[in-house]
């Protein structure tokens, strides 16, 4: 598992769980690669931002970058320039947490160049229970409108389907059979799962292969 390609762009529909996704998935990365870094590129959704667990992070070795301008309360319509460097160099492992939607990824755009340039692997997030990707249709339509506005292709899908704390396996299944769907249609593979501890544990065997357990990091416990 993680041997994807060493930049990473994390994309997919508002409110899917792409940010929860990328932390977890950004922590995974730290346990077998030295040099691994995540970009706040969200200059839309004022919630749940990666760059709001930076000393979480940091503390694990990892470089967060986000706005320009100092401060995680900030809604700025700005990004780094150091991540284009870390586009352009082929040290640093890099994943790129990308606003919800096409309006969201729009900021992919000045990176586009370079990132089609490079070896980048583009995962499109899926949460079968966000009322506008319920269905194969909906989803598609989500998917394809951030590849035209990105200029980009998504490489693989992300079964993120979930009720936070509560999630029972049977919500997973919901989403992984909408992922397969989406998947046929499109040719893309599943490259993951996320869950919470207690539901990986039951999992079908196929699918624990390709499982990232995941810690709700972006909500507070007394989040539902």
């Amino acid at each position: 598992m993680l041997k994807d390609n060493r930049v990473r762009i994390i994309c997919g529909h508002y409110g899917s769980g792409k940010t929860e996704f990328s932390l977890n998935y950004t922590m995974e990365l730290k346990k077998i690669e030295d040099k691994v870094a995540i970009a706040d590129m969200d200059i839309v959704n004022p919630y749940f931002r990666s760059r709001e667990k930076a000393k979480k992070l940091t503390e694990q070795g990892i470089k967060v970058i986000s706005s320009s301008i100092s401060g995680t309360a900030l809604d700025i319509p700005a990004v780094s320039g150091e991540v284009e460097s870390l586009i352009i160099g082929e040290e640093w492992n890099l994943i790129l947490d990308v606003g919800g939607d096409n309006v969201g990824a729009r900021a992919l755009g000045r990176h586009a160049e370079y990132l089609k340039a490079c070896e980048y692997d583009m995962f499109f997030v899926i949460n079968g229970y966000r009322p506008e990707t319920q269905n194969k249709k909906d989803t598609i339509s989500h998917l394809q409108a951030i590849e035209e506005t990105t200029g980009l292709k998504v490489t693989g899908l992300i079964n993120n389907t979930h009720m936070m704390k509560h999630t029972t396996l049977d919500d997973v299944l919901l989403g992984q059979k909408l992922s397969v769907e989406v998947s046929k249609e499109l040719n893309i593979p599943i490259k993951y799962i996320s869950c919470i501890e207690e539901v990986a544990k039951e999992l079908p065997p196929e699918l624990k292969e390709i499982c990232i357990t995941t810690s709700l990091i972006m909500r507070d416990s007394w989040m539902s």
